[in-house]
């Protein structure tokens, strides 16, 4: 819950449009990197305001019970659609903390439709909530989540990753990519 007083949060004036395609921040990252076989390849596109919809289809590989979304793939979901807010503030952040409710199982074969919209900044801390529904946009709530991000510097990555990877980013020569690999939560 934000602080009383918190300020709404605000679009950044050089976030991408509203209706943009975001793509992968990181193409190893399990809830959006298409490099990741297994993972959830989750795209997100531009909301108005600071909001994204996102969706994903649940895999076999996705199973927990069988037949059924693992529920920690569905949180990574949520997580992820919420780390993607951080595009439209221009700012580079980590989850602190991500409270989920599952409210109904998932299938294997559903497309899962996801929102989220940031609710408050204060300081460092980026409040926002995001809900999943099932088959659509409009369609029977699954899964939602209240989340706060922390905002971090570039060291937090570039200190605490494995260096292989990060110096693999950091030589890339599409310095678009290597930007875009921090600005999200990974």
């Amino acid at each position: 819950m934000p602080p009383p007083d918190a300020r709404p949060p605000v679009r950044h004036p050089d976030a991408p449009e509203p209706g943009t395609l975001l793509g992968a921040h990181y193409d190893q990252c399990f809830g959006c990197g298409h490099e990741q076989p297994h993972g959830l390849r989750l795209d997100a596109t531009a909301g108005e305001g600071v909001s994204i919809t996102a969706e994903f289809t649940v895999q076999p590989a996705h199973q927990g019970a069988p037949g059924l979304a693992h529920g920690g793939v569905l949180a990574t979901a949520l997580d992820e659609t919420l780390g993607s807010l951080c595009w439209l503030l221009q700012t580079i952040a980590v989850t602190g903390r991500l409270e989920t409710d599952f409210v109904r199982p998932v299938p294997v074969g559903t497309v899962l439709h996801l929102s989220a919209r940031c609710t408050a900044v204060h300081g460092r801390k980026i409040f926002s909530s995001a809900v999943g529904r099932i088959g659509s946009p409009d369609g029977p709530v699954a899964v939602r989540a209240d989340a706060l991000f922390i905002e971090v510097p570039v060291a937090h990555f570039t200190d605490n990753g494995r260096d292989e990877d990060i110096k693999a980013v950091m030589e890339n020569p599409d310095r678009m990519k290597v930007t875009r690999a921090f600005e999200v939560n990974p």
